[in-house]
């Protein structure tokens, strides 16, 4: 089972933070870490307690939610679901990648469901913090079979290119080979593998995933594509300049104009 969440309520208004607690309360998966009552007792609290989800209020005097969040680095930043009576703040909250947005008042039901994505939400990053573990344990072995017994020791060398992915679906885990990979597309804020004429949803954004891949095999195309060099089999030119990348099974893709000098470099030659 997993640990108990530790949510972090924060909001100016006491009867607002009672009701959050209130909703809360008896739950044995959810443990709430603190109450804030001002963005500069937040930007403290997540920094010293380091609480997993933060029920952040938007419109708070001196610091607002907005200000707490900017005021946070990557590894610091917690799930957000943003709480407010104002929905004109919606846009914003989700360029800062929040979870949720409770516009107040809201029902017990829609807090539950809130409290469903915040579960699964967290599941999965402790999933991937899990992945990267047994990847790594898996590189490490690899590394002292190939290195064999009696051999000096080298100075560190750079971080490898991913060589292993894990997904889980349905209740399965599997170990996708980086090489076995056709093409990625983005799919919201995550990554769509596709492997042999199947499809793997991997929760991970294509940004990110791109710097992890090596990238004399994978080349991003277009701002929502990458492609396995290996896999193309033809270019074809399209009407103003455009170009479609055909692959070996058929699957069509657009190549963008700017993404086109790297693929230039890579081939060798101009088109």
């Amino acid at each position: 089972m997993m640990k108990p969440i530790r949510a972090l309520i924060v909001d100016d208004e006491i009867l607002a933070r009672r009701r959050i607690r209130n909703l809360l309360r008896g739950r044995v998966d959810f443990v709430v870490a603190g109450e804030c009552a001002n963005g500069h007792e937040a930007l403290s609290a997540i920094k010293r307690r380091t609480p997993d989800l933060v029920f952040l209020d938007v419109q708070m005097p001196d610091l607002d939610g907005f200000g707490v969040l900017e005021g946070l680095t990557a590894d610091q930043l917690p799930v957000i679901v943003f709480v407010t009576a104002y929905d004109q703040y919606a846009v914003r909250a989700f360029e800062f990648h929040a979870l949720d947005y409770l516009l107040k008042p809201f029902d017990d039901e829609r807090f539950e469901k809130t409290l469903e994505w915040a579960r699964a939400q967290l599941e999965q990053q402790r999933f991937r913090q899990l992945s990267e573990r047994m990847l790594a344990l898996l590189e490490d072995h690899q590394g002292r079979s190939e290195s064999g017994a009696g051999k000096t020791s080298a100075a560190p060398a750079a971080p490898k290119p991913l060589s292993r992915l894990i997904v889980r679906s349905a209740g399965r885990v599997f170990f996708i080979r980086a090489e076995e990979i056709d093409w990625i597309e983005a799919e919201g804020y995550y990554a769509r593998l596709h492997v042999g004429g199947k499809s793997h949803l991997l929760r991970e954004t294509l940004t990110n995933l791109e710097s992890q891949l090596d990238q004399n095999r994978f080349l991003r195309i277009h701002r929502s594509t990458i492609v396995n060099l290996e896999r193309i089999r033809e270019l074809q030119t399209q009407s103003h300049g455009e170009f479609t990348v055909v692959l070996n099974d058929g699957t069509q893709l657009k190549l963008s104009r700017g993404y086109r000098d790297r693929l230039t470099t890579l081939l060798g030659w101009q088109f």
